[in-house]
């Protein structure tokens, strides 16, 4: 055998396997519908529960920089997520062209099942400030899944973080209405945080509080693009029905994405 061959004979299952468990991955696809189409619409939805996966670790590592103020390293945890949220976003493509027919050939078969009982991504929102308490109702007969999505209901969200982080360079931070806020509650704009961002954009574009005002919209815009494409792929395959699960279907998303994620950084731009 040629010495630049690779090693084909392990004891057990191959290393490849034993990390990245393929064969676990690559056999969880059940389909519930004769339809051909399904199988790209379940793998899409598990591709995307695997990026929200990363994406939540990068901004909780984000988050916990940021509160033992090591911008740095938030930062480059914060322009990882940017990449992954282009491809996460780029999930959508299977599914965009898809039309009415083509989805209610298998779309009964999702009986009440939604995206929205995502409980992954119900914490990537968290992290963003948008809190709810009633949004682990939907996990309480899934203990690991409760008791995260609780303690992130609890915790500051990133968006807090970077506003603390603020306060404490010396920007002008409401100590009862913003720094000590019910961060269980979703995120409100408010004028003294839009006038702290104002001063930091009028001030040093190199400094650390401006660079992560930017690493920070560029994950808002990437939000942003998702709940629109969402919104386009969802109006495309139904129209305006009632969504899977209950919701308003296109009508919630379109009004979620007129929704600005970190809403200062966007609004102060016009005073700079």
């Amino acid at each position: 055998m040629s010495h630049d061959a690779p090693n084909l004979d392990f004891a057990g299952g191959t290393p490849y396997e034993d990390y990245v468990k393929a064969d676990v991955l690559t056999h969880l696809q059940q389909t519930v519908s004769d339809d051909p189409g399904e199988m790209v619409f379940l793998v899409t939805t598990q591709v995307m529960e695997l990026w929200f996966t990363v994406v939540v670790h990068e901004w909780e590592t984000a988050a916990g920089a940021l509160r033992e103020d090591r911008v740095d390293v938030a930062r480059d945890a914060l322009k990882r997520s940017v990449r992954e949220l282009e491809a996460l976003n780029a999930s959508w493509r299977p599914l965009a062209a898809l039309t009415p027919a083509q989805f209610n050939s298998y779309r009964g078969t999702l009986g009440d099942g939604s995206g929205f009982q995502s409980a992954m991504y119900r914490r990537l929102e968290f992290l963003l400030g948008e809190k709810s308490a009633a949004m682990l109702v939907p996990h309480r007969c899934t203990p690991r899944a409760h008791a995260e999505l609780e303690k992130a209901l609890h915790e500051p969200s990133l968006y807090d973080e970077a506003i603390r982080l603020l306060a404490r360079r010396g920007y002008a931070i409401p100590e009862e209405a913003v720094l000590r806020r019910d961060v269980s509650q979703p995120y409100e704009p408010s004028p003294e945080v839009e006038a702290a961002w104002t001063a930091v954009y009028r001030g040093d574009q190199n400094g650390e509080p401006a660079r992560l005002g930017e690493a920070l919209s560029d994950v808002a815009e990437l939000v942003w693009r998702w709940r629109n494409d969402h919104l386009v792929a969802t109006r495309r395959a139904m129209g305006a029905k009632t969504g899977t699960g209950g919701s308003a279907g296109v009508a919630w998303l379109e009004k979620r994405a007129r929704k600005n994620v970190f809403p200062e950084l966007w609004t102060a731009r016009s005073y700079v």
